[in-house]
């Protein structure tokens, strides 16, 4: 089913919760470890994120280095499918620009369309370390608006190879993310909106938001997206804080605001335990009054971690 229909038939506030694919050579009983005890909550989608590759150094014999490329978290699609008949809970994939030409992105939505998966999230991705701007593979997609396009494309049936008659259209519902704060690369947050609106005019019918923890920010989003004529249904995003090491990780990374109160709360922890117990206050605050304020879901970034998204769903959902 697709996100968009879950909203539209629910009653209340819906759960959901995104997964990372465990690293190369690991086991995915460690990921469902994670899914298990957080099914009590019933959430009616998965997302599931896409990585690209990494530059990596590895030594020579002759004391040098090469410069290689690999791939630590493959598996997206087998997950996708692992949850689906699992749980019986429908994945959304996240489909990526970044490492990837338009056939190949176009060979991974054939699979998950195969497989019966209704939804995919089209993000750009980030570019590559160390470079300092993303760069497109030749023939792939630059920004998400193409991958928007792209799955539009697939499903009215239209594909990379033009010689292709009759082709079976997808039909997949398209998500899209969301930056209450911005994106750290656009101008300001009118430029930022209308390019989600352009996103949304090309055909996606759902935005998620990047994690926040100050829900003012959502609320003002939501209304920015309203006046900006975008009138889909506004996921918001929460990641529990579980590190002190975060207070400073979360903004450079996700470039993001860490509210007064919560860094001086953090900040007077003792240890990780206490931050954690914080993280999961600040948790239900959150969750609470957007629950209140009628937000369609409540979309949790477990970072591959259910106890602390447990405890707050426990409380609430």
């Amino acid at each position: 089913m697709k996100v968009t229909q879950h909203i539209k038939r629910a009653k209340k506030t819906l759960f959901s919760l995104e997964v990372i694919p465990p690293l190369k050579g690991d086991s995915i009983q460690t990921l469902f470890d994670n899914i298990d005890p957080l099914m009590e909550f019933k959430p009616p989608f998965i997302d599931v994120t896409y990585h690209r590759e990494e530059h990596v150094l590895r030594s020579r014999k002759d004391g040098g280095f090469d410069r290689v490329s690999v791939r630590k978290r493959p598996g997206t699609v087998g997950i996708c499918s692992a949850i689906k008949h699992r749980y019986d809970v429908d994945p959304v994939p996240h489909i990526i620009c970044g490492g990837f030409t338009k056939e190949e992105t176009e060979n991974a939505l054939i699979d998950l369309h195969f497989l019966g998966i209704d939804n995919a999230l089209a993000i750009r991705g980030d570019y590559m370390k160390p470079d300092n701007k993303f760069v497109p593979e030749e023939n792939g997609n630059n920004y998400a608006i193409e991958l928007v396009e792209q799955l539009m494309e697939m499903n009215s049936g239209a594909y990379q190879d033009p010689e292709l008659e009759n082709a079976n259209p997808t039909n997949f519902c398209i998500g899209v993310a969301g930056y209450p704060e911005k994106h750290f690369e656009s101008p300001n947050l009118k430029a930022d909106l209308k390019y989600l609106k352009a996103k949304i005019d090309a055909g996606a019918e759902y935005i998620v938001t990047q994690m926040f923890f100050d829900n003012q920010k959502y609320f003002d989003f939501v209304d920015a997206c309203r006046e900006a004529g975008i009138k889909v249904p506004i996921i918001p995003g929460l990641k529990p804080m579980t590190t002190k090491k975060q207070l400073s990780v979360l903004p450079s990374i996700f470039h993001i605001d860490i509210p007064e109160e919560l860094f001086d709360e953090v900040e007077k922890c003792k240890d990780n335990k206490q931050v954690r117990e914080v993280g999961v206050e600040w948790g239900i605050k959150q969750t609470r009054e957007l629950i209140e304020r009628g937000a369609p879901v409540i979309h949790y970034y477990s970072m591959g971690k259910s106890n602390s998204v447990y405890r707050i769903a426990k409380e609430l959902f």
